[in-house]
């Protein structure tokens, strides 16, 4: 651990710079409190034409809504309750940004954790796992993919991997599969869309600290993870939105079928 007390301290927020001026972006999972939510307001703020918040909560969603219309401007925002197990409802999010040119970025950061030892998982709680996490990006990958193609646009997909992916972790084994698979996913799926110049990239967090994280883990279980990163805190949920947004950006216009670990715990 890093004895640097100024190293436990987030550094500033960065400004917008435009990155994805005139770009329509479309976000799942957005409407919480974590890097879903962190990554809509950075493409906002980065000048995207617009953003399509999609969220299976229906209450939330509608907040963040109305919080960032107010915030934005109602005409870059819109949002549709999504459930990325439900195909029909991927493709409707998707026609929600078709009225702003059509989808130019997909960041897919639905997923779902929990802690339990393989000897006590059951059949449902490991499909679950696998149905949001890694099967629902699937969905989604395929749904902004094929509009992409349809379009004959050069757009980019981003997708929320996990340093579990690459490294083993007590009572992840439902989860670190789901997010091992993510990444195979970021990997193949670059090499078929390539040929269509679509870019598919993702990163791969390991602890980044917002509310909800709080209220479903211990304190001292979050100390130790803390502990472990070369900073010894956890990320901002906007830290890791900084690097989303970097590979949606013209930036990396020559990075495709890429895992980046924005942890200093890449094995």
């Amino acid at each position: 651990m890093n004895s640097n007390a100024s190293a436990a301290q987030p550094p500033a927020y960065v400004p917008g710079h435009g990155l994805l001026k005139d770009r329509t972006v479309v976000v799942t999972a957005a409407a919480g409190a974590g890097i879903g939510a962190a990554v809509v307001r950075r493409c906002l703020e980065e000048q995207a034409r617009a953003v399509v918040l999609g969220d299976v909560h229906e209450r939330r969603l509608g907040e963040a809504h109305e919080t960032l219309a107010k915030e934005f401007g109602p005409e870059r925002v819109a949002s549709v309750v999504c459930d990325v197990t439900k195909e029909e409802q991927v493709g409707a999010l998707l026609d929600a940004a078709e009225p702003y040119g059509g989808v130019d970025v997909m960041i897919n950061n639905a997923g779902l954790g929990g802690t339990r030892s393989v000897l006590e998982l059951t059949d449902e709680e490991w499909s679950r796992v696998l149905d949001i996490t890694l099967t629902g990006t699937f969905r989604c990958v395929r749904a902004a993919g094929n509009r992409m193609v349809a379009a004959g646009r050069q757009g980019v997909i981003v997708n929320n991997a996990s340093v579990v992916g690459w490294r083993a972790q007590e009572g992840q084994a439902h989860y670190a599969a789901a997010k091992a698979g993510v990444m195979a996913l970021t990997r193949c799926a670059a090499m078929d869309l390539a040929p269509h110049g679509i870019r598919v990239n993702a990163v791969a967090p390991s602890l980044a600290m917002h509310p909800f994280l709080a209220k479903v883990t211990t304190e001292e279980f979050l100390d130790g993870l803390k502990g472990q990163e070369a900073f010894g805190r956890a990320a901002e949920p906007w830290e890791v939105a900084n690097v989303m947004v970097f590979l949606a950006a013209d930036y990396s216009s020559y990075m495709t079928g890429e895992v980046v670990s924005v942890s200093s715990r890449h094995p």
